[in-house]
């Protein structure tokens, strides 16, 4: 496969002041100001084939937006090496600004208080999008996204949601090879979340554009991705497929029971952590060798109606590295 994206031991630090409160931490500023210096991306590797959707993932302030403010040269790195299409990012080349697309959930690219289809043409223009291209592509993907009859509406008159499509469209229009997602979903309701899941499947699915999402909806990451980066406090700890995440935090299952009458707690401790007791209903943490063997002691042990096994939710296991958890 080929390689569209690479990192190499990428480093961004950034300097700031420490300030005392009050007016006199202002007048002691004027004499004698601490300089203090945050790593917010720490030595991170990894690389990214072409056409590959991957998730990066991190809790708030992890450094996953200064990350792909990095890839797309946005920022200029401490440290390291990083190629993106063949071309170093902060040399800011045209045809390297050509190559990719940028949409942050929480920043707006269109003009406010203008139709969208006049911020579309906008970047027709400054990609030098040949005429025909254009109309095709906006034809094209307007309709896949659901927004054809909303082009000519103010921008600040259309929902969060038809907004967030509009944005993502707008960065399509020079059909870049590589896109950058940061929180599209944010947000939004989860008929628009749905949507724009679907449109982003499909569109990865056809054109085979690169794809980095971030995104703090787990739904987003499970239908779109099959491999994660996981960074925290800038530092890189997880790069594998989403699939092994529960394996690497200790493979559990969970073991869900119901019962015809109460059971004690500390009976039901013996076989696994128990996360819940209450109203008839035990939900237990247990090895996923084990599952079986537990199973069938406890329907022999208590009086069982029903039981379901469930994987730990993927969140729970992505969280647990969040705090440095490791498997047991």
């Amino acid at each position: 496969m080929e390689e569209m994206i690479s990192v190499n031991n990428l480093r961004k630090e950034f300097s700031y002041y420490k300030k005392g409160a009050g007016l006199q931490g202002s007048l002691n500023n004027l004499f004698h100001r601490q300089m203090l210096t945050k790593e917010a991306v720490k030595d991170v590797s990894f690389s990214v084939e072409k056409g590959e959707m991957m998730a990066l993932l991190g809790p708030n302030g992890a450094g996953k937006t200064t990350t792909l403010k990095l890839l797309s040269g946005i920022l200029y790195p401490t440290s390291g090496e990083v190629l993106v299409n063949g071309f170093v990012p902060w040399e800011r080349k045209n045809e390297f600004k050509r190559s990719f697309a940028i949409v942050m959930g929480q920043k707006n690219q269109l003009w406010w208080d203008l139709p969208a289809s006049d911020s579309l043409y906008l970047n027709k223009c400054i990609y030098d999008v040949d005429d025909r291209e254009y109309k095709k592509t906006v034809d094209e993907l307007s309709e896949l996204l659901g927004v054809r009859e909303l082009m000519n509406i103010q921008v600040r008159r259309l929902s969060l949601g038809e907004r967030m499509k509009m944005e993502i469209l707008a960065a399509l229009i020079h059909r870049p090879g590589i896109l950058f997602l940061d929180e599209p979903t944010i947000g939004l309701d989860i008929v628009s979340q749905q949507k724009i899941r679907d449109f982003l499947h499909y569109y990865n699915e056809q054109t085979k554009t690169t794809i980095i999402l971030t995104s703090h909806y787990m739904r987003d990451i499970e239908a779109l991705c099959s491999r994660a980066v996981i960074i925290n406090s800038g530092t890189l700890v997880y790069d594998g497929a989403l699939s092994d995440i529960n394996h690497r935090m200790g493979d559990k299952r969970l073991l869900t029971l119901s019962f015809s009458s109460p059971v004690e707690t500390g009976k039901l401790s013996i076989f696994g952590r128990v996360r819940e007791n209450k109203d008839l209903t035990a939900v237990l943490e247990i090895p996923k060798e084990r599952i079986k063997e537990t199973a069938s002691q406890m329907l022999s042990l208590f009086p069982v109606d029903d039981f379901t096994v469930t994987e730990v939710p993927l969140e729970e296991s992505i969280a647990r590295i969040f705090t440095g958890e490791v498997a047991g």
